[in-house]
């Protein structure tokens, strides 16, 4: 299963922001990222993504440039003029996406920022950065904000002290550097006169929170209302008047009272030592309740404000728009005549749409409850809240009320909370309250059957009660069981009887899997014997709870309808009087004739076929070839006469042979034969082969252009020649064909 979750990043991303979100996340998460290599990277994505401090970013810097290793935030011995000394710090910055600094900790030394600002290889050290918190008492500390502020900014929460008097120069640097779709600003200060003026350019912000002092002038109200994206609203109306909070109005409501003065301008009638009664006009009209109002930040869904219960139901007046979620922190206790006119603007106003209602205290009531949670100041008081007048909640998904002192409900109000809200699915009544040994909680665990009777939604819920002996009409009732309620949280709640607690509890909430209750000894309001009685409750519960299944199993399939079979015998004999009767019809027979008469369609079709004459041109192409083989001639002359020599003998012959051997001496022949046959040669070539073979040559190129012309039409003929080897013709006529003459030796 852990290698399926691993292959779906969106299932992964899911599971660690789960493990992220229990006490000891952030340590499981770091183990898993450096035990697991598949899970590293998105585990490291979680554990880095949300930062609240700058503390491990500075740490990543290599030991030798810390002045402590143990202590980072006193910043850098030497300055890095290294880039590599800055690698791990630029890598891990890419994945931060929230960080908050705060300057009261003393954490971080102020040259860090120098050192960011000199040395940084980068423009930004934190490219990612979604939102940004800072909170800061000194000039200096607020001007290095901006060495975070990257294009991708998107939210920035600035708590500044009283220490700093000028913001104008800053908030124009930062309306340059960003594009914000959520600002909030917390100050003691006073806002710059200019201050819608220097913000008119963030005209992409949704989410605005505004806590200091000139927030509800007419000019935040108008620029406020013409911000065309907000959808969520964060004001502090402590310490105003009614008027000052009308006055928010002043510039987005048309009056829209008929009174003379109002029909013209007053700087054309007043003389500048007159007094204008338009301002005196328009709150008497308020008042009254004379003034007609038109609708502003029709767009609106989440609203929070912090103030007098009065403050926040004029304000809601003039909210017209459909708010889902709606967050109040009120002075504790209010005044009941205010809370009941803001119950009945909320339920009438919002009534259709809203979906979460949160109602606390301010810090100034939660310092009294701290002085009064001391062990010298006595019982805690406690006062009653009425709910009765919360009439019509249809879409309440979520209602919590965490008031210090007005802590008290009763089952009535459970009743009617009930029956305002049937969409309710959580629900915490001030979990953290607690109750005097004589005064013990309002509610009691019965009465909870109020609201798994009518909110059949209901999964978590948060409340003080008094465990008390649940009734028979509850016991016997199958209604007041609830298949929804899972997490039950009581707090200080009181228990004196755990095992009938725990009978009504596994009937109320048979499928109930959590139950949690205050067990620490050093909390404020702790009583053992309540600690130990809900102990015992844990412990039996689970098997209460399965013998009501298993019951409630056996009644449902015992209330099932069985069949019941009877053996009975009947008469079947038919004792009817039998009677015969026919009926004669004749049915009613029309002639109709329909005439079917077919379209035809005649269609020839030329199927001749098409015939084409081509003319192919299939003359073989003939080439004659001569070849002229002239062999080199080179004359040479051989004397063949034979040597004589003389002699002189004194040799005696007869007179006979001698006359003989004279006449007839053949020595003398070889030297005459190739004088006769030369000359005999010589006049053959002259007188026969040359005058035939001139003809015939002639005659064979007579031929062969006559017969090239015939071939070609007009075209001239072609004709090559080659040399080839001439070595097996040596006849006479092979060498006339080739036009060769003989040669003689």
């Amino acid at each position: 299963m852990f290698a399926t979750i691993l292959r779906d990043p969106d299932a992964a991303k899911k599971l660690l922001d789960t493990i992220a979100d229990s006490p000891t996340g952030r340590r499981s998460i770091s183990r898993l990222a450096r035990t697991c290599k598949a899970i590293c990277e998105p585990a490291l994505d979680v554990l880095w993504r949300e930062l609240d401090s700058l503390l491990p970013l500075i740490a990543l810097f290599p030991n030798n440039l810390l002045k402590r290793t143990r202590r980072p935030g006193l910043g850098l011995a030497s300055h890095s003029s290294h880039p590599e000394d800055w690698d791990r710090l630029l890598e891990y910055g890419k994945r931060v996406r929230r960080i908050t600094y705060s300057e009261t900790s003393s954490a971080i030394s102020p040259a860090v920022f120098v050192t960011i600002s000199d040395h940084s290889p980068v423009s930004y050290i934190l490219p990612n950065l979604q939102q940004l918190v800072w909170k800061v008492e000194s000039t200096a500390a607020l001007e290095a904000s901006t060495l975070f502020m990257n294009p991708e900014l998107q939210s920035l929460v600035l708590e500044i002290g009283h220490k700093v008097p000028k913001l104008d120069a800053y908030l124009s640097k930062v309306c340059s550097l960003t594009q914000l779709t959520a600002f909030s600003f917390t100050s003691p200060t006073t806002l710059p006169q200019n201050f819608t003026d220097l913000l008119r350019s963030q005209n992409t912000l949704e989410k605005l929170s505004l806590v200091a002092p000139g927030a509800l002038s007419r000019q935040v109200g108008h620029w406020a209302a013409s911000l065309p994206a907000l959808h969520s609203l964060e004001l502090d109306l402590t310490g105003r008047s009614v008027i000052a909070v009308e006055g928010f109005f002043d510039d987005i409501i048309p009056s829209g009272a008929n009174t003379p003065s109002d029909t013209t301008s007053n700087s054309s009638i007043l003389s500048g030592d007159e007094i204008d009664f338009t301002e005196i006009r328009k709150s008497s009209l308020r008042l009254t309740g004379d003034l007609r109002h038109g609708g502003v930040f029709a767009d609106l869904q989440h609203v929070a404000l912090t103030g007098e219960t009065s403050n926040i139901a004029v304000f809601l007046k003039h909210i017209t728009s459909q708010l889902t979620s709606l967050e109040l922190i009120i002075e504790d206790p209010p005044e009941m005549t205010d809370w009941q006119d803001l119950s009945f603007i909320i339920c009438d106003r919002f009534g259709q749409s809203l979906r979460s209602l949160r109602i606390t205290a301010t810090g100034s009531s939660r310092f009294s409850e701290l002085v009064r949670s001391t062990s010298r100041a006595g019982d805690p008081t406690s006062r009653h809240l009425p709910l009765q007048y919360l009439t019509s909640l249809a879409c309440l998904v979520r209602l919590e009320i965490d008031l210090p002192e007005s802590t008290l409900f009763r089952d009535e109000d459970l009743q009617c909370l009930a029956k305002a809200c049937p969409n309710l699915e959580m629900l915490k009544l001030c979990p953290m309250a607690r109750f005097s040994a004589t005064s013990g909680p309002g509610l009691s665990l019965e009465g909870v059957s109020f609201l798994t009777t009518n909110c059949r939604r209901l999964h978590t819920l948060w409340l003080v009660i008094d465990a008390r002996r649940g009734s028979e009409e509850t016991l016997a009732s199958l209604e007041v069981s609830s298949r929804s309620l899972l997490r039950l949280h009581v707090g200080h709640s009181a228990v004196s009887d755990p095992l009938h607690t725990t009978i009504l509890l596994s009937h109320l909430a048979p499928h109930l899997e959590i139950l949690k209750w205050f067990h620490e000894k050093n909390r404020p309001g702790f009583v053992e014997a309540h600690a130990v009685g809900w102990q015992k409750v844990s412990d039996w519960l689970p098997h209460l709870q399965d013998v009501r299944l298993m019951e409630r199993a056996r009644v449902a399939a015992m209330k099932k309808p069985k069949v019941v079979t009877k053996d009975q015998s009947v008469d079947a004999t038919d004792k009817r009087i039998c009677e015969q009767r026919a009926t004669q019809s004749t049915p009613s027979l029309v002639d109709r004739m329909t005439q079917v008469k077919p379209d035809l369609l005649s269609v020839f079709v030329d199927a001749t076929p098409r015939c084409v004459e081509t003319q192919v041109d299939a003359t073989p192409q003939v080439y004659h070839k001569s070849v002229g083989a002239e062999p080199m001639k080179a004359d040479a002359g051989v004397d063949a006469t034979p040597p004589t020599v003389k002699r002189q003998d004194d040799i005696h012959h007869d007179e006979k042979p001698s006359l003989f051997f004279h006449k007839y001496d053949f020595h003398a022949i070889p030297s005459v034969f190739p004088t006769v046959f030369g000359l005999l040669a010589f006049t053959y070539r002259i007188f026969l082969t040359y005058p035939l073979a001139i003809p015939k040559h002639v005659l064979d190129k007579s031929l062969s252009m006559l017969h090239a012309e015939k071939a070609n039409g007009d075209e001239p003929s072609r004709e090559s020649h080659e040399l080839q080897d001439s070595s097996s013709c040596s006849t006479t006529t092979e060498l006339l064909d080739r036009d060769i003459p003989p040669v003689c030796l």
